[in-house]
């Protein structure tokens, strides 16, 4: 026996050290999960927003808080009996109250109030649109009411006591318009003298403008879900073609989901058959082609996108899905099942051979059956990279409006709303509602990508 053999370690020192290590572990997969979900939930709670750019950003605001949706579900029961998505409809009639402050011994002046002859959204809907709320709103101030308060002055302490006026205000659907249409919004705006504050309001006002002077709402009858989600309303009703008044937002979906099938049902007769080829097939050259085709994984595709552009113009298949479809259909997926079908056991197909099936038979009804966790795999990435893809639809898909991919959509939506007006809330709700497929496919298929069953697949 040798002495000088260093002794062995507690088993419970290397197990506390074990347990260390994947504490550790966990807190930092733990620490990016937070902040990658906590950057999803900010720009969605910006989605929400009627100003996402707003700073400081504020983690509370209107469209989150409980008592504003119950203020915003009477508004809209008011304007057109409906208390989820409000508007102003014939016998509507609200009551809106603004709450202005001046300290004692200030005139406090009846605010300047009107229904603004603002178009219902901007952009694309405001190029086609013809009807405003400020031909069918009749505005009437029905009643004041006063109190007094004191403050503190911060920087002296000195106590300063304020008069607050209440003007109640009454909207009603005027019954000379004659034609009886359901508006979906209703703009509201206030001018008072810089001398006085405003207080409060029935609803937060959506902005301050000419310097503090003109409170303005976009819409003072909502509804709840008209609150909430108006950026998402918005989007859906906001992008339509110029031409036939069509919405475009479900089309760009229906587009970006026809490219996406096609290019994974594609992919997998493609990649399936080549991947088999080079993993099982013994002929001339089958080194070379793997090359080749580990070769054009590395190659850009802005490096060959205009021969493949002329390639399609010839075919005459420019702004068609077929032609963004044909391109990028193959590449990694290729190689990932040939890996797969190189660790297919050779035993059952050589047991099939011996039975008298053929190659293709094999391949048809025994491996690629036993391929299905790799070939779902393949399947949502291809579709993730299919739906998320612009630079081909950009390319190769241009005209008409109604046959641009979802993420070209969401570029015209860019630079018709933030690029001039700021209008980022509706961009972000657009950009969220396209991740909407990809969220239901990971859901759907995570235990796919989780936990490859390939063993069980094979048995």
């Amino acid at each position: 026996m040798n002495t000088t053999e260093r002794p062995l370690r507690p088993l419970n020192v290397l197990r506390r050290r074990q347990l260390a290590v994947l504490a550790w572990v966990y807190f930092v997969f733990i620490g990016l999960a937070t902040i990658i979900l906590g950057t999803f939930a900010i720009a969605f709670s910006a989605s929400l927003k009627d100003n996402p750019l707003e700073s400081p950003f504020r983690l509370i605001f209107p469209q989150i808080t409980p008592s504003v949706w119950i203020k915003a579900a009477d508004l809209g029961r008011q304007g057109a009996d409906n208390p989820w998505w409000g508007g102003f409809a014939p016998g509507g009639e609200l009551v809106f109250s603004l709450t202005y402050a001046a300290p004692a011994g200030v005139d406090l002046v009846t605010p300047e109030v009107e229904v603004p002859r603002r178009k219902p959204g901007s952009g694309l809907a405001a190029a086609i649109t013809t009807t405003f709320a400020s031909d069918y709103a009749i505005v009437e101030l029905t009643g004041t009411s006063d109190r007094f308060f004191v403050s503190t002055e911060p920087e002296t302490g000195q106590n300063i006591r304020w008069l607050a006026r209440t003007f109640d205000y009454k909207i009603s659907y005027s019954e000379e318009a004659g034609d009886n249409i359901w508006i979906e919004r209703l703009p509201f705006t206030a001018l008072a003298p810089r001398t006085q504050t405003l207080l409060e309001a029935t609803l937060p006002v959506t902005r301050m403008e000419r310097r503090g002077r003109v409170a303005s709402w976009n819409n003072i009858a909502p509804g709840a879900l008209g609150l909430i989600l108006n950026s998402y309303r918005r989007v859906i009703s906001e992008t339509v073609d110029l031409s036939s008044g069509d919405r475009l937002l479900f089309k760009w979906m229906g587009n970006s989901f026809q490219i996406a099938v096609g290019r994974v049902i594609l992919m997998i007769v493609l990649s399936s058959l080549a991947g088999y080829a080079l993993a099982r097939l013994q002929f001339r050259g089958v080194r070379l082609v793997f090359v080749l085709v580990i070769f054009s994984m590395t190659v850009p595709v802005q490096v060959t996108f205009i021969s493949n552009y002329l390639v399609v113009r010839d075919l005459g298949l420019l702004n068609s899905n077929w032609s963004v479809i044909m391109v990028m259909i193959a590449s990694v997926h290729v190689l990932l099942m040939k890996q797969y079908f190189e660790s297919f056991p050779r035993e059952i197909e050589e047991a099939a051979m011996i039975g008298g099936a053929n190659r293709f038979q094999i391949f048809l009804h025994i491996v690629l059956p036993n391929a299905k966790p790799a070939l779902i795999i393949n399947a949502i990435m291809a579709f993730q990279g299919a739906w998320n893809d612009f630079f081909w639809p950009f390319v190769l898909v241009t005209n008409p409006p109604s046959a641009l991919a979802m993420p070209v959509g969401l570029l015209s939506l860019r630079e018709s709303y933030g690029g001039g007006q700021g209008d980022w809330s509706l961009v972000l709700a657009g950009a969220f509602i396209s991740i909407v497929p990809v969220l239901i496919m990971f859901v759907l298929f995570q235990k796919y990508i989780v936990n490859n069953q390939v063993t069980e697949g094979i048995k």
